[in-house]
């Protein structure tokens, strides 16, 4: 018996079968050492944090917020005129999501200052359309002042109470107050006292308000400047 074990364990087929056997066997313990030891500790298998819900938050809030097996990185910035600057607006993965201790949470914030954009033609145009190019530019309507005129739309813009022309830009989520005339055809209001006024001023005074005039000359106006002399009906 001793003379066969010593046998098959020399260089014969026996013995290059037991050590093929031997090898095989320390390569499968070292494969489930790896796979099921060293590489769910390595690699924290089965463990998993909830992202929390950091949009609103400043920026400055969230290395007290987020605990140290979660980081964050700033890869984009946007603006909205519903966030104040440096807040969060976004931001993946998103709340509620399953992630590995150590995750990096990729954020979006509002700008510190807001972008520029022009401002629309609106002039001629009704207050509701003038309501939706204002949204659509990412402009707020304020409020409208009515004035004296034949139709009903907007006769001028103002920004911060001064006038403002199509094409000046201003920072985006602005309020534009709009001039829109009253559309007051068939409506009576006061007319101005033109007693007194060169023919020509007063003329365009009238034409500027929508109304027509009759003219009734008295005397020779040649080579003279006609003057307003009566009015009906009265101022």
């Amino acid at each position: 018996m001793k003379f066969k074990f010593r046998n098959f364990t020399q260089n014969n087929l026996g013995g290059i079968l037991l050590n093929l056997f031997l090898a095989m066997g320390i390569l499968l313990l070292l494969a489930v050492i790896y796979f099921y030891v060293y590489l769910p500790n390595t690699t924290n298998h089965g463990e998993t944090i909830t992202v929390p819900n950091i949009e609103g938050m400043q920026v400055g809030e969230l290395d007290g917020f987020l605990t140290k097996d979660l980081r964050y990185e700033v890869d984009d910035s946007v603006y909205s005129a519903d966030y104040p600057p440096l807040t969060v607006i976004k931001q993946y993965p998103h709340a509620g999501a399953k992630v590995k201790e150590g995750r990096k949470i990729y954020i979006a914030i509002n700008h510190l200052n807001p972008p520029s954009v022009p401002v629309p033609n609106l002039v001629d145009g009704s207050v509701v359309n003038a309501d939706a190019v204002l949204k659509s530019n990412e402009l707020k309507r304020g409020r409208i002042e009515l004035v004296s005129g034949p139709f009903n739309v907007v006769k001028q813009m103002k920004y911060q109470g001064n006038n403002i022309e199509p094409g000046a830009r201003v920072p985006k989520g602005s309020v534009i107050d709009l001039v829109v005339m009253d559309g007051n055809i068939g409506k009576g209001f006061p007319i101005d006292n033109l007693v007194g006024q060169e023919f020509e001023d007063a003329k365009i005074y009238l034409l500027g308000v929508s109304l027509n005039f009759d003219v009734e000359t008295v005397g020779d106006t040649t080579g003279v400047t006609p003057v307003i002399l009566k009015q009906k009906p009265a101022a």
